[in-house]
């Protein structure tokens, strides 16, 4: 890979790939009960990305709708064959906005989190490192993104409200 913004990931058995295009938003290490659920661990760790910037490399994920704590759900793309999760969309943003597990990038390093979130319900055993930005619940953007991701959401708040205003249609 010779272009350094450009991160490449995908599943365990390898049919479903992508490729992100540029930095993430921002990377959430979120600690809430849904996503210890979900994920079988201790916490969830997300790369926040425009859908747009998400490149299907592979073979289609299958989209599984599961609840989430806002009670509208979440969408997780998972491989077909290993179901591995590879990305997730939320209620919130819908289609528009990807959640990249980051454990399914080829090189994970690369995406340490800039925040750890709901850590009200973080495991007890977990100690987080000394200088670690972290919150008990959920933060405001403004505090906590780059200047770059945060003009970025501005340009992407209209195609949400539009897709809102569509009624939040999935396909």
């Amino acid at each position: 890979m010779s272009d350094p913004t450009i991160l490449e990931g995908g599943c365990d058995c390898g049919r479903v790939r992508y490729r992100l295009h540029g930095a993430p938003l921002v990377v959430h290490a979120c600690h809430c009960r849904w996503c210890q659920r979900e994920t079988g661990t201790a916490f969830a760790l997300n790369a926040m990305i425009e859908r747009d910037r998400l490149e299907s490399t592979g073979e289609s994920p299958e989209i599984v709708l599961t609840p989430s704590a806002s009670g509208q759900g979440q969408r997780i793309a998972r491989c077909p064959h290993c179901r591995i999760a590879v990305w997730s969309h939320y209620a919130g943003s819908g289609p528009l906005v990807a959640f990249v597990r980051v454990g399914t990038l080829d090189d994970p390093d690369r995406l340490p989190p800039d925040i750890h979130i709901f850590t009200s319900t973080k495991q007890p055993w977990l100690a987080l490192p000394e200088g670690t930005r972290a919150v008990a619940e959920y933060y405001d953007a403004a505090e906590v993104w780059r200047p770059e991701s945060l003009e970025r959401r501005r340009a992407l708040k209209p195609r949400i409200d539009a897709w809102r205003a569509a009624g939040r249609p999935w396909d």
